[in-house]
Order: C-alpha cells, then sequence, then structure tokens
C-alpha cells in the first residue's frame, strides 16, 4: 500500500491550503484514513479521520476550521484546512487503517503511512 501527499506549502496565517493523499495498492473504500502531524521538537498529534463508513472525527484544536472528506472513485483523501494559524505550522502524514480501532486519535491503529508533506504558516 502506497500513500502519497501532497498539497502542502507556505501559506500566511488566515490562509488555506487543501492536502490530499492519493492510495494505491488496496481497495481505498475499505480503509480508515487519517492525518497527523508533527511539529519540531513536539511529538505526532493526531488531527483527523474519516471512517470506511464516512464517519468523521476531528481534533478540538482543529474543530470548525480543518475538514476531512474522501472521494471513493479517485482513491483520495483531502484535509481543507481554512483559518490556518501559525500553530499549525508542522508535517503532516496521512494514515491508513485497514482493521478498526477504536481509538483513532493513536497513531498505533494505522498500518500504512505516507511520507508526509510541510506546512508552514506565516504569522
Amino acid at each position: 500500500v502506497q500513500l502519497v501527499e501532497s498539497g502542502g506549502g507556505l501559506v500566511q496565517a488566515g490562509g488555506s491550503l487543501r492536502l490530499s493523499c492519493t492510495v494505491s495498492g488496496r481497495t481505498f473504500s475499505s480503509l480508515s484514513m487519517g492525518w497527523f502531524r508533527q511539529a519540531p521538537g513536539k511529538e505526532r498529534e493526531f488531527v483527523a479521520v474519516i471512517r470506511s463508513s464516512g464517519t468523521r472525527y476531528s481534533a478540538d484544536s482543529v474543530k470548525g476550521r480543518f475538514t476531512i472528506a474522501r472521494d471513493n472513485a479517485k482513491n483520495t483523501m483531502y484535509l481543507q484546512m481554512d483559518s490556518l494559524k501559525p500553530e499549525d505550522t508542522a508535517t503532516y502524514s496521512c494514515s491508513a487503517a485497514t482493521v478498526y480501532y477504536s481509538d483513532y486519535t493513536s497513531s498505533r491503529g494505522y498500518n500504512y503511512w505516507g511520507q508526509g508533506t510541510q506546512v508552514t504558516v506565516s504569522s
């Protein structure tokens, strides 16, 4: 299974970016897909997840600003990030889970990971 992210970059505070994660090598519709991020010197943290059922959850820090979505026909997951803040600066990685794992905020529940894409928000 391969996961390839795209869409990162440099944006001013208050701006928007959309990240994409394209999956190959597995039936995409059966996967739970998540986004995590890691800032320099900090631990990786959960951002959002969309289950194979379409159920979505997101971290409190991004609720109302970030939207996770998926297009099963394109084998692609998205993270629309609006009202970006400098504290959103991090490397964002997409992840895939092949089996149900109740604690969707834990990276241990995900089998596959992308290489990450950098998001930098300037003040």
